[in-house]
Formats: C-alpha cells, sequence, structure tokens
C-alpha cells in the first residue's frame, strides 16, 4: 500500500504532534470519496468539526495545486494552501494535503494534513488520513486524553465513508 509524502519539518517523529487514521471499506471506490474530499464546501455536510470553509483569489470550488483556502476545525480559523493535489486515475492512488497554519508567536499552529485515497482489490477502498503539527497548540493537544486529532479525524472518515454511501 501507499505512504503520505511529506515535506521538510513535518516529517513524523520530529513534530510536536501526530495522528494518524485508516479505514478500509468494501463497496465505495476512490471515485465515490474524491468529490467530496476535494469540495471544502461540503465538508460540514459530513463532518461536524468542520466549518465556514471558503477559497481565496476567485479560486474554488474544489482543491487544486497551490490554491489558498480557510476553514475553521478544533476552535482554530485555519488558512491553508493545497500544496499536493492528485486526482484519482486509473492504478495510482489519490493524494491532496494542504499546509495550515493558525495564530502568531506562541499560539502558532502549523500543520501538514494529508490524505491518500486508493481502491483495493476486491471492490475495496483505503482511505488514510496524517496529520503532523508543530507549535505549543500542538504541544497541548498531544498531551490532551483522549486525543482530540485522533478521535476528530475518525469522525471525519466516518463521517465521509457514510456519504460516498449515501451518494452511491
Amino acid at each position: 500500500m501507499s505512504d503520505i509524502i511529506w515535506p521538510e519539518g513535518f516529517v513524523p517523529g520530529f513534530t510536536d504532534n501526530f495522528c494518524s487514521n485508516e479505514v478500509i471499506v468494501a463497496g465505495l471506490s476512490t471515485n465515490d470519496i474524491w468529490p467530496l474530499l476535494n469540495t471544502p464546501a461540503l465538508w460540514p455536510t459530513y463532518y461536524a468539526n468542520s466549518a465556514n470553509p471558503r477559497f481565496y483569489d476567485d479560486k474554488g470550488p474544489e482543491l487544486e495545486n497551490n490554491v489558498r483556502f480557510y476553514f475553521e476545525t478544533f476552535g482554530f480559523p485555519v488558512e491553508s494552501k493545497c500544496v499536493e493535489h492528485v486526482a484519482p486515475a486509473e492504478g495510482q492512488p489519490a493524494r491532496v494535503a494542504w499546509h495550515g497554519w493558525s495564530g502568531e508567536g506562541d499560539t502558532r499552529l502549523d500543520v501538514h494534513h494529508a490524505w491518500l485515497i486508493e481502491d483495493l482489490s476486491d471492490n475495496r477502498v483505503r482511505i488514510l488520513t496524517q496529520e503532523t503539527q508543530n507549535g505549543n497548540p500542538a504541544k497541548e493537544l498531544a498531551a490532551t486524553k483522549p486525543n482530540p486529532m485522533i478521535n476528530g479525524h475518525q469522525e471525519w472518515l466516518d463521517g465521509l465513508v457514510e456519504a460516498a454511501r449515501k451518494a452511491k
């Protein structure tokens, strides 16, 4: 199976916080999942921890490389830039990732949030989301039990799968 591609400064194990969530489900494909993930305006319809997505520079409604966008999650207003965007294609996983940031100085949080979606044998799809974070808010999140990032991203995955099943 494929791996997330990490930029310098965001490699797991060398950041202040890391979370990884994955599901493998039958009866769905990358093409079922991609439109729901690639369109931030849809996120709040299946993930309650996402709000107020919008694009800058007359871009959108879908993500693409180097596009700036904004959304709110985990109580943070997140400025973001899409840094990886590989749409579904036969024989390769779909990928989308963004650099997100919020706050300044001691409250600054920088994240790399990546998604990988790949079709598997027997009509199954794998959805992997991983995030690394740097900054004092990341250190606080890493020490919180239960881990809000793990739980929140699992809710995102579960909502994404449910929304794809309903759309199909």
